[in-house]
């Protein structure tokens, strides 16, 4: 049973939806979030790294830059650019990229069904990324990022959201990347379909987001410490999400450059890779068509590498994963690094930006590359069911959730 529960959102007044909505605070560093403030002075990034309202070089986590937060989220509201629906609702969310789309369910799920792993997650998180969202919700009163969820097909969801479709949206508009956002409120009369609905899955799961609801689950413990009278129906009890049909979602590739090759030669580099690996160069740039094949670009070449059959344990879900494969059979034993999550010597680089982003990598500051084939849904779900953890940067999800359209206040 999962608990999705309707909530009285505070969004944009239509004519403001487009220049407030903004990408997650986390795809994007300090200064380049501070040009995108300097060009749209409604942008949410405002909020969400508030540090760009203060002098270059200020401390983005002292406690003025998140009181500043609250003060910007505030704001809107008083300006007349938000206001707060009167009635719990639910909210469907469409994004549009290029030919394909995606549509998800707005509302708020439970923190109890994340303390109890009925909310699958499949990353590690780091405690210095959450005590920074930890500081801004507790400051703002509020979840201002909704959190990526899944759930396996369901056909009354799909009924309900197919209807909307058909209806008048309350915000359309293109945004960042070409990325259509279209919005619709849901009828009243339909919580509790969606509610029973939802009661009938029995997990969902973290796609996108692990920081952003690690943190919020951790502001509802500090709230329930603070009022020990609670009685779970408060809203910090809850936290917001955007909920989507995982037979929808796409994962993107998620690619590997190195910076040097430790030491070796060109061809002791494809020596060592070739114990395990089938080689062949290739003319063009490689984009694995299917698991277990990869794409090696190394001195202004691209080689394609096959797994030899039987180099990896295809009994464990973990182990098995092409990111697993690629870190145990040839960054770990041939390049010497260890943990990719603290090697300064391995960086990772989102399918959105495409191959040639690889080869520019390897012209100015990276020695090799190597290109993925997606980690698929199921294989997200399958780690996620077993309790398992993916490695590091194992999935890139587009188009990003924005933030702004929705805020779902704590009290």
């Amino acid at each position: 049973m999962s608990t999705v529960r309707p909530f009285c959102a505070v969004r944009p007044t239509p004519e403001f939806a487009a220049k407030i909505a903004a990408l997650p605070y986390d795809v994007m560093n300090t200064e380049e979030a501070r040009v995108r403030a300097e060009a749209n002075p409604l942008t949410f990034l405002r909020v969400d790294r508030a540090e760009v309202d203060f002098e270059p070089g200020h401390d983005p986590y002292a406690p003025e830059v998140y009181a500043h937060a609250a003060e910007l989220l505030a704001a809107y509201e008083t300006r007349g650019e938000y206001r707060q629906d009167g009635t719990p609702r639910y909210y469907i969310y469409r994004q549009t990229m290029g030919p394909r789309s995606q549509t998800g369910i707005v509302g708020c799920a439970s923190v109890d069904e994340y303390l109890s792993g009925d909310v699958r997650r499949h990353e590690l998180t780091r405690a210095d990324k959450e005590a920074d969202r930890i500081r801004h919700v507790d400051a703002c009163d509020a979840n201002t990022g909704p959190i990526f969820l899944a759930y396996r097909h369901s056909d009354a969801l799909a009924a309900i959201v197919a209807k909307y479709m058909e209806r008048e949206p309350v915000y359309d508009f293109v945004s960042e990347g070409d990325v259509g956002n279209t919005v619709w409120v849901a009828d009243e009369a339909d919580n509790e379909k969606i509610a029973a609905a939802f009661a009938e899955i029995n997990r969902l799961y973290i796609a996108d987001g692990h920081h952003r609801c690690a943190s919020a689950v951790k502001v509802a413990l500090k709230r329930r410490g603070e009022h020990p009278d609670y009685d779970g129906s408060e809203e910090f009890n809850f936290f917001l999400a955007v909920l989507f049909d995982a037979d929808e979602l796409a994962i993107m590739d998620y690619n590997r450059v190195i910076a040097d090759l430790n030491g070796m030669t060109e061809e002791e580099v494809l020596t060592a890779i070739g114990k395990n690996f089938e080689i062949e160069k290739q003319d063009a740039p490689v984009a694995p068509d299917r698991r277990h094949v990869f794409g090696m670009y190394l001195g202004k070449t691209w080689y394609r590498l096959t797994l030899k059959e039987g180099a990896a344990d295809e009994s464990d879900p973990v182990k098995s994963l092409d990111v697993s494969i690629l870190q145990d059979l040839v960054n770990g034993p041939v390049f010497g690094i260890g943990d990719p999550r603290t090697d300064k010597r391995i960086d990772f680089v989102g399918g959105i930006r495409g191959l040639k982003e690889l080869e520019r990598r390897c012209e100015t500051d990276m020695a090799l590359a190597f290109s993925m084939h997606p980690t698929s849904m199921e294989e997200l779900m399958r780690i996620a069911d077993d309790e398992r953890i993916m490695p590091p940067k194992s999935t890139w999800f587009e188009p990003k959730l924005l933030s702004g359209l929705f805020v779902h206040k704590l009290r």
